[in-house]
């Protein structure tokens, strides 16, 4: 044994949990059904996989209403377009809710810490949000969109930075079982990755685990996902919806209306996980339904920020400051 490994004792890779990431969709705005679809895909990655950590996609639970205009128009609504937001708002939830509780529920029977795209409902107003279900403590936090994007904007209000939790939580490891293994959990929503100064905040608590639940199932989602797992040192947990017409109620309004077909694809997935130095772990999947897991290695942080910590020895404080208002 030489000195260093006598003072330095290291086992390779038992600071790792192993994490997946859900892709998969809303069963037709209804709450049952949805949460159903939740606990057996949880469960599967458990059973299946060992997972640790689960992320499920934007508006997993309340829906993403792609293709959805609710009648508005630039100074004017339509009663149509009020009818199909009760609908909306019907299927939202309230946080905490008995649809949290049986989030937590199937947390807590699995052992796997719940990170989940919501559609939160207070009083008048619904929220895209996503919520950190802990299997011993339940419902620890939650992250409310800070800026819907474009038509969003008609449905979802703003989220405040009151709700930019980064979640410490301690893991047994899932290579060396003796081993605790504490991590840093954070939830940026879609397009609020391509909020520079969000994603900083976040580096500035030491996210460890990036969980991005989404519906942009472009293409160049990847190349997002990649960039933010090297710039911030920190993997990138990206679970997208699948979604055809058929996940929809019939009456949804589709791409084309002429030409309806129950196989259309309304959302295309993309789901996707990268490690610190922005190599992907596993995806990106376009399969319809699909787990992705892989082992984090949480020393492939400090690895990576050997020459990059984007909010330490890689920034400039004399130059550049960030301030957040963090009050409700």
């Amino acid at each position: 044994m030489n000195k260093s490994s006598r003072f330095f004792p290291y086992l390779p890779m038992a600071n790792t949990i192993r994490a997946s990431v859900i892709q998969s969709c809303t069963a037709r705005f209804n709450l049952s059904e949805t949460l159903d679809k939740f606990e057996k895909l949880t469960r599967l990655a458990k059973e299946r996989d060992g997972s640790q950590l689960v992320v499920f996609p934007e508006g997993f639970i309340g829906g993403y209403p792609k293709w959805s205009t609710f009648s508005c128009f630039v100074g004017e609504r339509s009663p149509e377009g009020r009818d199909e937001f009760v609908k909306y708002y019907n299927a939202a939830v309230e946080i905490p809710s008995p649809a949290t509780d049986r989030i937590a529920e199937v947390s807590k029977a699995t052992g796997v810490f719940v990170v989940m795209g919501v559609i939160e409902r207070d009083v008048g107003t619904l929220y895209c949000t996503a919520i950190f279900v802990d299997p011993v403590e339940g419902l620890v936090a939650k992250h409310r969109k800070l800026l819907p994007t474009a038509c969003e904007r008609f449905i979802w209000g703003q989220g405040d930075g009151s709700t930019l939790p980064v979640v410490a939580k301690k893991f047994q490891s899932s290579v060396e079982p003796t081993r605790t293994v504490e991590t840093k959990i954070s939830a940026t929503i879609c397009w609020e990755n391509f909020m520079p100064l969000l994603r900083t905040y976040y580096y500035s608590l030491g996210t460890q685990i990036y969980c991005v639940p989404t519906v942009d199932s472009r293409e160049t989602w990847e190349s997002s996902m990649r960039h933010i797992a090297l710039e911030g040192r920190c993997f990138v947990l990206s679970a997208c919806q699948f979604a055809t017409e058929k996940d929809y109620p019939p009456d949804h309004p589709v791409a084309d209306a002429s030409n309806r077909n129950p196989d259309n694809i309304m959302i295309n997935g993309g789901s996707l996980i990268v490690s610190p130095l922005g190599k992907v772990l596993a995806g990106p999947t376009r399969k319809p339904e699909d787990i992705l897991t892989a082992d984090l290695d949480l020393d492939d942080v400090i690895r990576g920020k050997f020459d990059l910590d984007a909010v330490g020895h890689y920034s400039r404080p004399d130059v550049f400051q960030l301030k957040a208002n963090i009050s409700p």
